[in-house]
């Protein structure tokens, strides 16, 4: 990362999800001290707060394949801007979700700040998840199980076209790692996408190492830089038990910082997301406080 300013977003969203929580995400995050932290590594910090969210509580579902679609789509276009803004600015945009909705924002004001300069965006997202499902393929209507098809391309108009073109991302330039928990009908998405989809079994059978380079590699080459999403369920739940949809067999605490730290040693990363914290379902914050040292293991932390 050539900039040494790191200017953090909080996006305190659970529209998309479908257990309640996660909106408190991030203040578990401040509460676990991502602002000194980042600090102790040298970098100024700039905390702009939380954006405006709506609650349940005053707003209807609508489509139930596309449940409060109007207001996410809000949302994002607030954080479009924002990221936008802060790129333009030399920062370096760290959101703190939140459902994962959020990275379909975030994504989409790196894009069209990346477009203007007639370049693409890299993308490494960690999820359990494959995130690509559809309205037609969702068997829930939750959209933060959508956001990586948006984001490549699939899905409705209204959210596709956040960045004002489509693919925010091309699949070739992107990779999702720690995958394991995949709905039937949306791995048709996921190949119909191009993305390069490494499975638990891949990280088993071939070391996260491996596995990285090729990531890396993919999001690295004919980019301008890497935006890294990271879903904490991607961890398996003995580390990070405070998700909504938890799943073993996940990623283990030092498996998960290689990869942060791998990517930190590109020098191309420009900005990153970190979701579906529920400290609802934590055990002491200790999730939250994994994120804020994962996010440190990102920004160059290092052990010697």
């Amino acid at each position: 990362m050539s900039s040494r300013r790191v200017t953090l977003i909080g996006v305190p969203l659970d529209l998309g999800a479908g257990r309640r929580g996660v909106d408190m995400g991030p203040s578990a995050f401040r509460v676990a001290g991502v602002d000194e932290r980042i600090r102790q590594l040298g970098y100024e910090v700039d905390d702009q707060g939380d954006l405006p969210v709506k609650i349940q509580e005053t707003q209807g579902p609508g489509d139930p394949r596309l449940k409060y679609l109007k207001e996410i789509r809000e949302v994002c276009e607030r954080l479009r801007d924002t990221v936008e803004r802060v790129v333009e600015g030399g920062g370096i945009p760290v959101v703190l979700g939140g459902d994962h909705s959020v990275a379909m924002g975030t994504i989409a004001g790196l894009a069209r700040q990346a477009h203007r300069r007639k370049g693409k965006i890299g993308l490494v997202w960690f999820d359990a998840h494959a995130d690509s499902n559809t309205a037609e393929t969702s068997p829930s209507g939750n959209i933060h199980g959508m956001p990586l098809a948006v984001v490549l391309g699939l899905g409705t108009p209204g959210l596709v076209n956040l960045a004002g073109f489509s693919p925010m991302v091309d699949g070739s330039r992107a990779a999702l790692v720690g995958l394991r928990d995949v709905d039937p009908a949306e791995r048709a998405n996921v190949r119909a996408s191009g993305i390069g989809a490494f499975t638990m079994r891949d990280i088993d059978e071939r070391g996260t190492r491996s596995v990285m380079e090729e990531a890396i590699k993919r999001a690295t080459t004919g980019t301008v830089g890497i935006h890294v999403s990271f879903d904490l369920d991607g961890i398996d739940p003995d580390f990070a038990p405070g998700v909504g949809t938890p799943s073993p067999g996940g990623l283990s605490y030092r498996e998960a910082h290689l990869a942060m730290e791998m990517l930190a040693d590109t020098g191309k990363v420009v900005s990153a997301e970190f979701v579906e914290v529920n400290p609802i379902l934590d055990d002491r914050n200790g999730t939250a406080a994994l994120g804020v040292e994962l996010l440190a293991s990102l920004l160059g932390k290092k052990i010697l």
